[in-house]
């Protein structure tokens, strides 16, 4: 048997992930051997263990597990790539370990992937591990998951545990934004529906392993709107040629064109662009090895980046970012690092840890340091700028990694973040355009979103519960991808209604004025949580009619004055008896409990978990 020599033009990249013995080297091994793609003296190699072993299946997984330590102990370790073709198509496939402490391993191989084959054991499930690679791929932008359901033949190739599998993986990855999730059920060590249809499993009617492979289209994942062209090396020919060197990271490129050096902000045409050396072509895309000429010299080095004037990216000395932490040593915010992005390497700091990611359920968590395998949201300041995309949008100049400054070794790997990037304050190049925005439907918010765009409005006494309720909804609507906004009545008070008093026409101004904040944000798809007092009927009423009757949900958070007196951390209401707070409500000042409100939440009786579920119900029926 010999390897095909003719190689189709399209390339598909694709990596494994999985948690340990899930059977992802015997899958890669199957799929290799199956499609002709292992060379005659490996097989027999593979053919003399088996009878040796005594076993009369070939040992597929030693196909991919090529260090000695692998095969001795029967894991990956390292990332394993396989260079391999079918008559439509080529393909580098990445077979990375399923091992927690190989998990910056499996962020590698999909780094550049166009899709992620995540494979599940069919008796075991979803494990931690499985949703830890599945969250990396889709925080490193693989656009697409293939979820093989491995070892079907344990459990008797029965539809209904696939189905489990299905569901419970899919609740999972929708929270992760990957736009493609497809399932198959296979079994590796004999090949079922990897290359070949199952005889064991009829009832599955969907396409192979290969099949989708060969099929998929990704010709439009590439960014061809951004061209980014980090420079490399400059190029001297005595005085006859003098050209910029490197890879385009995104876009293309024509003869004739005008481009913006970074940071100079220098603009000049192009004059000719070479491949090979001495190829002269009228144009180049993506990844082509170029060297590019311009019509003057300019101030160019390695590290500069050649751009459209109408299209730049962000020139900037900080940035938000999302990591996963490598080093063997935690990590303490304020420590010095090098960045490397692009062909720029300069000092940074990471500057403090906004959050850490549970990887169970995706929710935030508060982090002091970073441990192997962590993944964090952070701040990065630099010593000097760099020139960068956010990652979801450009994976070339949206990702860097963190190098230890000391011992040279990779210790993070990072993406950076669109939300609250901060730019430098620098002057625009001549011609220097802001790339125009496409406006967004309503209707397409609220797809993107999954939540309605309505207000739930909290009224109580104060210490009844009103602001933790809302806090703890507003965090669970996010945790789920939905867009949300909290109004609280303290922090509008100290702002936007500082100049109003607590008589009852300065109150009716201060529910106007909020009911009319949310209606707009409603207008806009975002639901709010609005945590007021409000503590006259009229005055709910009118926001009610502001908001729009079916925009509106009003909660009672309901609680005896005594409890509220009791949870009072900051002594209010003794102070109201004392006379020091005029005008303060379940004192001096009175309030008319709903008569008509939508949820009625006792906090006296029922959790803040148990009231968050509820008001989610009442949400969802309103999607």
């Amino acid at each position: 048997m010999q390897l095909r020599d003719k190689l189709p033009k399209a390339l598909l990249r694709f990596s494994t992930a999985g948690s340990v013995d899930d059977g992802k080297s015997t899958f890669i091994g199957r799929l290799l051997y199956d499609t002709g793609n292992i060379y005659d003296d490996h097989v027999a190699a593979l053919k003399a263990k088996a009878e040796k072993s005594g076993d009369k299946k070939l040992p597929l997984a030693l196909v991919t597990d090529g260090l000695r330590a692998e095969r001795e102990q029967g894991i990956t370790i390292d990332v394993a790539y396989r260079y391999f073709s079918t008559t439509k198509r080529r393909f580098i496939l990445a077979d990375s370990p399923g091992h927690e402490q190989y998990t910056r391993n499996m962020a590698t191989a999909a780094s550049t992937a166009d899709l992620t084959i995540v494979l599940v054991d069919a008796k075991n499930g979803v494990l931690p591990q499985t949703k830890r690679h599945a969250f990396v791929a889709a925080l490193l932008g693989v656009p697409r998951l293939l979820v093989a359901v491995n070892k079907m033949d344990l459990v008797d190739c029965q539809e209904s545990r696939f189905d489990e599998l299905v569901e419970e993986f899919g609740a999972f990855a929708a929270k992760l934004g990957v736009k493609d999730v497809r399932f198959v059920p296979v079994i590796a060590t004999d090949g079922d529906n990897i290359v070949r249809p199952s005889d064991r499993m009829p009832w599955y009617e969907g396409e192979t392993v290969l099949g989708y492979l060969e099929d998929i289209y990704i010709a439009g994942d590439t960014n061809q709107v951004d061209f980014r062209f980090p420079v490399q090396w400059v190029i001297r020919h005595r005085d006859q040629f003098r050209g910029y060197a490197g890879t385009v990271q995104s876009g293309s490129l024509r003869v004739g064109e005008e481009l913006v050096a970074l940071p100079s902000q220098l603009t000049a045409q192009v004059t000719s662009i070479l491949k090979r050396g001495t190829e002269e072509v009228s144009e180049c895309t993506a990844g082509d090895a170029v060297a590019i000429s311009l019509s003057r010299e300019i101030d160019i080095a390695r590290g500069s980046m050649l751009v459209r004037p109408n299209n730049i990216p962000k020139v900037t000395d900080r940035f938000q970012a999302m990591i996963i932490w490598c080093g063997e040593e935690p990590f303490i915010p304020g420590s010095k690092v090098v960045i490397r992005h692009t062909t720029q390497e300069i000092k940074a700091e990471i500057s403090d840890i906004q959050y850490g990611i549970d990887i169970h359920d995706l929710h935030r968590k508060a982090k002091t340091h970073l441990d192997l395998n962590d993944i964090a949201r952070v701040s990065v300041l630099c010593q000097s700028n760099l020139f960068v995309d956010p990652y979801q949008r450009n994976r070339s100049t949206g990702n860097f990694i963190v190098v230890d400054p000391i011992s040279n070794k990779t210790i993070a790997a990072g993406m950076i973040l669109d939300r609250d990037s901060i730019e430098l304050d620098k002057p625009k190049a001549p011609g220097v355009l802001h790339e125009a925005k496409s406006l967004v439907s309503l209707a397409e918010k609220k797809a993107k979103w999954k939540v309605p765009a309505i207000t739930v409005w909290f009224t109580g006494l104060s210490g009844s519960g009103k602001s933790t309720i809302a806090q703890a909804l507003e965090a669970e609507i996010f945790h789920r991808g939905g867009v949300v906004l909290r109004l609280d009545g303290d922090t509008l008070r100290s702002g936007l209604n500082s100049d109003l008093s607590f008589s009852d026409r300065d109150r009716s101004e201060n529910i106007r004025r909020t009911a009319e904040i949310a209606r707009m944000l409603n207008a806009s798809g975002v639901l709010v949580a609005c945590s007021l007092i409000s503590p006259l009927k009229e005055h709910r009423v009118s926001a009610r009619n502001i908001i729009g009757e079916g925009s509106f949900i009003e909660v009672y958070v309901k609680a005896p004055l005594e409890v509220c007196e009791a949870r009072d951390p900051h002594g209010l209401y003794a102070r109201a008896k004392r006379g020091e707070i005029k005008e303060f409500t379940g004192v001096s000042s009175a309030y008319e409990a709903p008569d008509m409100a939508e949820v009625v939440l006792e906090t006296e009786k029922v959790s803040v978990e148990q009231s968050v579920s509820r008001l989610l119900a009442l949400i969802d029926s309103k999607a």
